[in-house]
């Protein structure tokens, strides 16, 4: 949470209690999906990162208790999963797809990476994009996972594709990326980068370099992997925030809340655990 919410300062201040808020402003992140494990000489593609949704309006109702649940990031190693969904109430963010190989692809919020097969992922309209081709080109390549921001990268004569980017969010009052996908891997030649600014790891480089995970609470896509020495990596975990007038009343009561902020007259809530909040 430090490199998310760093320079930020929790503060007590004594809001107008005779004012209560109608409606609050979102930001809800899924688990990014692993990379893809390829065996033989094959590549496995970039994770897809967690799909991102934020708005303001969100009608709440007083004395109502509204579910939050954090989706954890997909397995990496041998056996690659899907990310996990993150929820606030009525909103859901699709967890991110796995990134294609001997497993398949996975579709999600972003689309894993292609890996030898050529099929990539496929996004979630509104929460991300679909991931990037992979393929032959001299040996086996894999396709960048998608980000919340753009498509994953495809392959090139002799680079891996790269994740795609993801998007930037000032809920917390700070500029953070969330969102990134994964870069792909390959036999020989460049690994596929992670957008890691926005959480995404990077593709593995056969029994040489291993892949990176995607960054817990970001929704960041994990690397792809190649041979039981460099498996897939993991995705990174989800995230949820919300925030409304600091002049309001706080909330009644909340569980598993992890951080209180208070920014640009805003106060601040951030999950990245499951819990609940009841205004």
């Amino acid at each position: 949470m430090s490199q998310l919410l760093g320079g930020l300062l929790s503060a007590t201040i004594n809001p107008l209690t005779g004012l209560t808020t109608s409606t609050v402003e979102y930001l809800v992140v899924a688990g990014g999906g692993s990379g893809g494990y390829a065996t033989g000489g094959y590549a496995g593609g970039g994770g897809g990162a967690g799909g991102l949704l934020t708005a303001t309006g969100y009608a709440i109702t007083s004395g109502s208790a509204i579910t939050v649940t954090i989706g954890g990031g997909g397995t990496g190693g041998t056996s690659p999963t899907n990310g996990a969904d993150s929820v606030f109430g009525s909103i859901t963010a699709t967890g991110g797809g796995r990134g294609g190989a001997n497993a398949g692809v996975g579709n999600g919020g972003s689309g894993g990476g292609a890996g030898e097969s050529g099929t990539f992922g496929t996004g979630t309209s509104g929460q991300g994009n679909a991931g990037g081709t992979g393929g032959y080109i001299n040996f086996f390549i894999g396709g960048g996972g998608g980000g919340a921001g753009s498509v994953g990268s495809n392959i090139s004569a002799s680079q891996a594709g790269s994740g795609g980017a993801g998007l930037c969010s000032s809920i917390t009052g700070q500029r953070v990326f969330y969102a990134g996908g994964g870069g792909g891997t390959t036999s020989s030649g460049t690994y596929g980068y992670g957008l890691g600014t926005a959480g995404g790891g990077d593709g593995a480089l056969a029994n040489n370099k291993p892949a990176t995970n995607g960054l817990s609470n970001t929704g960041g896509g994990g690397g792809g992997g190649i041979t039981t020495t460099t498996p897939a990596a993991s995705g990174g975990s989800g995230i949820v925030i919300i925030r409304y007038p600091a002049n309001c009343a706080p909330p009644a009561s909340t569980t598993n809340l992890q951080q209180v902020l208070y920014n640009n007259g805003f106060q601040i809530y951030v999950w990245t655990s499951s819990g609940t909040i009841t205004f």
